[in-house]
């Protein structure tokens, strides 16, 4: 069979990372330890130049290999998010695989497949296509999670993911079977042309909707699709949570939006409902349980199901029936404007809970942070900037965020909704300032004073300066981000 180059030259810069992926893990084993480095650099090389072909590609609507994928700009927006992440990550891991003796330098590699899946996830213009994405992803972060494989709670987070991953990858296949069966394709735009008001007449496609919701409310981390989220995000490698609570999701959101507005657009008052019960759902147990935890990994966890929460809202107006086009598709722009600032805080975040292990305490704990302020004013200040932002207090990109997403609410006659999420974003911020309270108003244990010192390496240092930048600028002057949010949001009817 003889593909098209044109075929070829679309989903490039994924046979780029893919291919950087497996020359890794060809070279690890014959690179001596002292040039591991070389690998990650060589990663980072290969992200750039596929970040600069998507960004000579960006705007324009490509369909390849028999119309089974996309390249359009809804799809450039995610993917030059996940590139950013993938870097941020790996940058992230070189001081944080030698502060935890993981001298596996695949580990990179897995990064780059794990984007791989991402990547094709976003561009999937087909059920199974997203499936092949979604395994893909899974399958490696499923390995990713137990890499410290010197510590118990490590295997034990990755079993959990494995065995709670897989049966939500079943029924996301059950449901995707079923609407094969009413549909007679997998592709979206032919499943659109079946689906209508009739089309609930028969209760298989009412069940495969079902299905395929709670397979995605579990890559989302929607409750009660959550249980999996604090013991994984607690017993994976640090930066390997960062990964999974900005890129995972991020992936899992964009291709959830492309299903659920291109193959059931028809059936929108339909799956609205159950997208909002999800959303208050999540928005709220997120929230409260947050506020109980002590382990500063947990209440990260806990609080990226609350983020779900919030980005749902953005799902909610898109599909509202009654609502215009133009107010939907606001929507949608609120929600990809939404998930890009939640990777800069919570990349910046995750990042200072690694930098504080390696400078000679756990680092997960609250009381880890008590006194931050007196032993290293540079770290206090970027926490406290890191957690004001998830609080979504201004003058900081995580209160544009919500603004934006709050607004679209209030447009599209949910103004309810949007008051419910504004209470329950200043019940968040107990939680986030608890943490800003630890590290400037109570005196550190003449042992932290002892142990800690933070030596902020060039890698981690750049993490940081991406962060709080994001952080910061998108804060006071988010205008861009939006615009190009608006010119890459899919198409509402």
């Amino acid at each position: 069979m003889n593909i098209p180059l044109a075929d070829i030259v679309t989903i490039l810069p994924e046979l780029i990372v893919i291919g950087m992926a497996c020359l890794l893990l060809v070279l690890d084993p014959i690179t001596p330890k002292s040039k591991k480095d070389l690998l990650a650099w060589a990663s980072l090389g290969a992200l750039a130049v596929c970040v600069i072909m998507i960004l000579g590609s960006f705007g324009g609507r490509v369909m390849a290999f028999s119309d089974l994928v996309v390249v359009d700009g809804y799809a450039s927006f995610w993917k030059l998010l996940l590139c950013l992440v993938s870097g941020m990550t790996i940058l992230l891991s070189m001081t944080y695989l030698k502060e935890e003796h993981i001298d596996l330098a695949e580990f990179y590699g897995f990064i780059l497949l794990a984007l791989v899946g991402m990547m094709v996830m976003v561009s999937g213009a087909d059920l199974l296509v997203i499936y092949l994405g979604i395994e893909l992803m899974s399958i490696t972060l499923y390995i990713m999670v137990g890499f410290k494989r010197f510590e118990a709670r490590s295997i034990e987070s990755s079993a959990k993911y494995f065995v709670l991953g897989a049966f939500s990858s079943g029924i996301l296949l059950y449901g995707i079977s079923l609407l094969f069966g009413v549909a007679g394709s997998t592709r979206l735009s032919e499943i659109a042309s079946t689906m209508n008001d009739q089309s609930l007449s028969d209760p298989l496609v009412l069940i495969s909707l079902m299905l395929i919701i709670v397979g995605f409310g579990f890559k989302v981390a929607a409750v009660p699709f959550h249980m999996w989220t604090p013991d994984v995000y607690q017993g994976a490698p640090t930066s390997v949570t960062a990964f999974m609570a900005v890129a995972s999701k991020a992936a899992s959101f964009a291709a959830f939006l492309r299903v659920l507005l291109e193959a059931f657009g028809g059936l929108k008052p339909n799956w609205t409902g159950m997208i909002l019960v999800l959303c208050l759902l999540t928005v709220a147990l997120g929230n409260l349980v947050a506020i109980v935890q002590t382990n500063v990994k947990r209440m990260l966890a806990y609080s990226s199901i609350a983020h779900a929460g919030y980005a749902l809202i953005g799902l909610v107006v898109a599909g509202w029936i009654g609502t215009e086009a133009g107010v939907s598709a606001r929507g949608v722009s609120s929600l990809m404007l939404y998930l890009a600032i939640y990777s800069f805080m919570t990349l910046g975040a995750f990042s200072m809970v690694a930098i504080l292990r390696n400078g000679g305490l756990e680092g997960e704990e609250l009381n880890d942070f008590t006194g931050l302020a007196k032993r290293h004013k540079g770290g206090a200040f970027l926490m406290m900037v890191f957690m004001v932002s998830l609080a979504g207090i201004p003058p900081t990109a995580g209160f544009i965020g919500k603004f934006y997403l709050f607004m679209a609410a209030v447009n599209a006659g949910l103004a309810w909704l949007a008051v419910i999420g504004l209470v329950f974003a200043a019940i968040s911020a107990f939680y986030y300032l608890r943490v800003v309270m630890v590290m400037y108003m109570r005196e550190p244990s003449s042992e932290q004073e002892l142990t800690t010192r933070l030596a902020l390496s060039p890698s981690v240092s750049v993490v940081l300066a991406c962060a709080i930048a994001g952080v910061v600028l998108l804060g006071i002057f988010p205008g861009p981000l939006v615009s190009v949010a608006d010119l890459s949001t899919l198409p509402v009817k």
